[in-house]
């Protein structure tokens, strides 16, 4: 009983008590900003009411001071010298560690296109821009082929070994890379759209794909113009997807 009538117990019976009714007793739950400023009223309450006799004060501070200096307390203080700086290191990591957050307008998963794009020194018009490699049917299988490998050397990473978006790097982005065996992917777009995208990379996004922009670099400057519409081949035939026709637009 004499420990319960302890000023500091009693002290910190109470503003766990207020933090528990500002936490989870009111309804709707108050913003963090609020209890905290709660918590800081009922603190410095609590402080002019032990320091308002000497005799109260001296109360409040026997525990603290029992266990800084008394011998048979030694492993209290040192589980103190431990928690304590974890506490507020933890502390310090919450609030300066980023935090994901919602874009401030939609995003736009599939952006429209430039009408027109510089690959190389090159311009390329991409309104009814075809793939040149499926004019030639004969040699379509020799360049799929080209495009896996073309793929597993630089593409698996992120989208995967099964074109499925779930690449070794792909925990690691926000969004996630494209899965292309989702038929609302590559399915609904045409090939031009593709190269447009493997050309530019994340960089060439418009406005409205920020903030969440993909992460995937700006392939021409590693692959020529061939070799794109090879891995464009390969996705499409890889996944058993129908590029989208310029004229089912």
């Amino acid at each position: 009983m004499r420990f319960l009538r302890s000023r500091f117990l009693q002290a910190v019976i109470v503003l766990v008590v207020a933090f528990c009714v500002f936490r989870f007793g009111i309804r709707p739950p108050a913003p963090w900003s609020v209890i905290k400023l709660y918590m800081a009223v009922v603190a410095l309450a609590v402080l002019v009411h032990i320091s308002s006799d000497s005799d109260s004060w001296r109360d409040f501070l026997r525990p603290i001071r029992d266990t800084l200096t008394r011998p048979e307390r030694r492993f209290v203080r040192a589980v103190l010298v431990v928690l304590i700086p974890v506490l507020l290191g933890y502390y310090a990591y919450s609030v300066a560690a980023a935090r994901p957050e919602a874009p401030p307008q939609l995003r736009a998963i599939h952006p429209a296109p430039p009408p027109s794009l510089s690959f190389r020194g090159k311009e390329m018009n991409l309104q009814g821009l075809e793939n040149p490699l499926r004019k030639d049917q004969a040699s379509l299988a020799r360049h799929a082929a080209a495009g896996g490998a073309i793929y597993i050397q630089n593409c698996f990473y992120c989208h995967g070994d099964n074109l499925d978006g779930k690449g070794h790097f792909a925990p690691a982005f926000n969004p996630p890379p494209a899965n292309f065996e989702d038929p609302g992917t590559i399915a609904q777009l045409p090939e031009a759209y593709l190269f447009w995208r493997i050309a530019k990379g994340g960089p060439g996004l418009p406005r409205e794909s920020t903030p969440w922009d993909s992460a995937m670099p700006a392939w021409e400057d590693r692959l020529t113009e061939e070799q794109i519409w090879q891995v464009i081949v390969y996705v499409y035939e890889a996944t058993g997807q129908r590029p989208r026709r310029w004229q089912e637009h």
